[in-house]
């Protein structure tokens, strides 16, 4: 791993500097525990954002999609930021002013490129599914010539990147605090249900290990 991100004119902070983190294993821990990203660029001169799952090897972030998209065309090689974001908490205080919200969240910015090697790109999408369902990938039947050729997988160094982390109580202008108002943080977690079998499972399949343990992190 490499050293701390370095900070650039698109990552600093202007306001709240102690929210800011740029070493990368706080950055990692965020993307590691949210595969659900948003993907910023620019499409026929118009700003666009797609949601789409990431997940990160190393230093490199990764994304897929169809070969025919036209977001997956319009990023490669150009400008694109990309963020991820976790909501922990809502904080509600006794202004409207001072209400916020507790979260973690990273933003990327950079150029993608295409994963051209046939082996990188197969692994790359294995390590896709082992990244949500360790061990996964080995149970699969393997991917198709066809669907290889449809599907691009785009990836991009994690350089100029940024954390931003809100993890407090309230903040209310002291002369509030004598109010009669209910102040407080309202915690909100992620929770991960009973799975529910698809009823075409073959007779006699049990559920593995990796289902029976997911988790949101």
């Amino acid at each position: 791993m490499n050293k701390d991100v370095v900070v650039t004119e698109q990552t600093r902070l202007r306001r709240l500097h102690e929210r800011g983190h740029f070493d990368r294993e706080t950055i990692y821990s965020i993307l590691d525990a949210m595969p659900l990203c948003h993907v910023g660029f620019s499409l026929n001169d118009k700003p666009v954002v797609i949601p789409t799952f990431q997940w990160r090897d190393g230093d490199y972030i990764y994304w897929h999609g169809s070969k025919a998209s036209r977001g997956i065309r319009a990023s490669e090689g150009s400008d694109v930021c990309l963020t991820v974001s976790i909501l922990d908490g809502m904080v509600v205080a006794r202004s409207g002013m001072h209400h916020s919200a507790n979260f973690r969240s990273v933003m990327i910015f950079g150029r993608p490129s295409v994963v051209d090697d046939s082996m990188h790109k197969a692994e790359s999408l294995n390590a896709f599914i082992d990244a949500l369902y360790p061990g996964r990938s080995q149970t699969l039947r393997p991917m198709t010539d066809q669907e290889a050729k449809a599907t691009t997988v785009l990836r991009m160094p994690i350089d100029e990147a940024s954390a931003k982390i809100r993890d407090d109580g309230v903040h209310d202008d002291e002369e509030d605090y004598a109010l009669p108002i209910w102040a407080g943080v309202i915690p909100i977690r992620h929770t991960v249900g009973a799975p529910i079998p698809d009823p075409r499972n073959v007779p006699g399949v049990n559920m593995p290990d990796h289902i029976k343990a997911f988790t949101m992190k």
